[in-house]
């Protein structure tokens, strides 16, 4: 008798380690738990407001973020190291496929639209680009800064990006038709590394992702605007600086969507940031940041003043 209880407690015993590993994978939900997410890095202010506001809500919830380049976090996604990715752009066929080969169904959700600023040292005169300006510079039809206007001096221009899988770069490339690179484009770090390199040399060219000095009240953003100037772009017949406004009426001609790539296939804690960000809470932060929200209206206010 003795021996089929030891029996039936051994049998209780390995049933119970079964269960918990089934529900190892599942001990989150839409507010709790812990998990590790995958972001480009010049999205960083964006994504620090959201998870640190989210979590601030929601006390028993850990949103491990790891900032890196898009392609990196897009590779991390399809390789369920993470549960979102955020980037912007959306997924190609291939790896909508690679997805499918995991039977798995990838949520995109466009939550934002920032942009790609163009930054120059703060004693460079020239601020105001051409769309096919930046084209040309980036494919090394145009290579110093005479060439761009013929009474500065016959500088060589450096162009500088955050890294060499930069979603920047890629989006810029896209939008412009640019195949190759010119032998003069280098990449640095990440974003805060492109500012601090424009800096401190006056023909160097930088691309960054526009939340990084968007938001007013942030005071990382004031000390980098403090350090350089940001050019405008021709659009129509007017220039433009990556402003909320410009960007919202698709005057500034970079913009681009962030977007949260989920490969949850249940309510877990993935889900639940995604449908924070996307409503009221998280669009506001969006707004704060002084980009523009894609899932709630936006107000543009004219301000004219009088002599």
């Amino acid at each position: 008798m003795r021996y089929f209880q030891l029996a039936f407690i051994g049998l209780l015993a390995v049933g119970t380690a079964c269960d918990r590993g089934k529900t190892s994978k599942q001990d989150d939900g839409t507010t709790y738990g812990k998990i590790q997410i995958a972001v480009d890095e010049s999205l960083r202010p964006l994504m620090d407001a959201e998870v640190d506001t989210f979590e601030g809500i929601y006390t028993q919830a850990s949103i491990g973020v790891k900032y890196l380049s898009e392609a990196e976090a897009i590779d991390l996604l399809i390789k369920d190291s993470v549960r979102l990715a955020v980037v912007t752009r959306y997924l190609t066929p291939e790896e909508i496929n690679a997805f499918k080969a995991q039977v798995i169904e990838p949520k995109q959700m466009a939550v934002a639209i920032e942009g790609v600023a163009l930054i120059l040292n703060k004693n460079r005169p020239d601020s105001l680009l051409t769309p096919e300006q930046v084209k040309d510079l980036l494919a090394g039809k145009i290579s110093t800064w005479k060439q761009l206007n013929n009474n500065n001096k016959p500088d060589s221009i450096k162009i500088i990006f955050d890294n060499p899988t930069s979603g920047i770069l890629r989006h810029l490339k896209d939008t412009l038709g640019v195949e190759n690179l010119a032998k003069n484009c280098y990449a640095v770090n990440n974003n805060p590394a492109v500012i601090d390199y424009v800096s401190k040399d006056k023909n160097a060219l930088g691309l960054i992702g526009v939340s990084w000095i968007s938001d007013q009240d942030d005071s990382t953003a004031n000390q980098f605007l403090s350090s350089i100037r940001v050019a405008g772009l021709l659009q129509g017949s007017e220039y433009y600086k990556p402003y909320q406004a410009y960007i919202a009426q698709k005057q500034y001609p970079f913009s681009r969507k962030v977007i949260i790539i989920s490969r949850e296939a249940r309510s877990g804690l993935g889900s639940g940031f995604l449908t924070f960000v996307t409503h009221d809470k998280g669009q506001r932060i969006v707004l704060k940041a002084e980009l523009v929200p894609v899932t709630m209206p936006v107000r543009i206010i004219e301000v004219k003043q009088e002599p």
